[in-house]
């Protein structure tokens, strides 16, 4: 037989057990934000990458450019905005040439910038493509 003093003493174990769990409910849904965050501003450098050498190959405008302006209007950052850096390899080249675009960019991580810690993560995405286009730009 359960007495009344007994069950009045439970009630308040499942604010306990929440405040426990509570902490790594929250960091797992952080993380998970994160996660997703990264994997959305590395899929914007790869575009942004494709963008510039497409135009390269294409020869219909400066690289650096290209890819400043696509990824200015698409990158996510927490802290103020750092630049992203590119570099190509084999711009102008011959017919059949390789061209090749390497974007750079150092992320900020939500959770430590949000607290003002300096934590980051260098992305990059790298895209060749031959040259198809003879001749000089129009």
């Amino acid at each position: 037989m359960v007495k009344l003093n007994q069950v009045k003493n439970n009630r308040g174990a499942a604010l306990v057990e929440f405040a426990l769990v509570l902490p790594l409910l929250l960091l797992l849904l952080v993380g998970m934000i994160e996660f997703g965050l990264l994997f959305y501003n590395k899929q914007v450098l790869t575009n942004a990458s494709r963008e510039g050498a497409r135009a390269g190959i294409a020869r219909v405008g400066n690289i650096s450019d290209i890819v400043d302006n696509y990824c200015r209007d698409r990158l996510i950052s927490f802290s103020s905005p750092s630049a992203v850096d590119t570099d190509v390899d084999g711009e102008g080249g011959a017919f059949n040439a390789d061209l090749m675009v390497t974007v750079k960019y150092d992320y900020d991580f939500m959770l430590p910038a949000l607290l003002s810690v300096n934590s980051q993560m260098e992305l990059s995405a790298v895209t060749v493509m031959k040259m198809m286009m003879i001749g000089k730009s129009p």
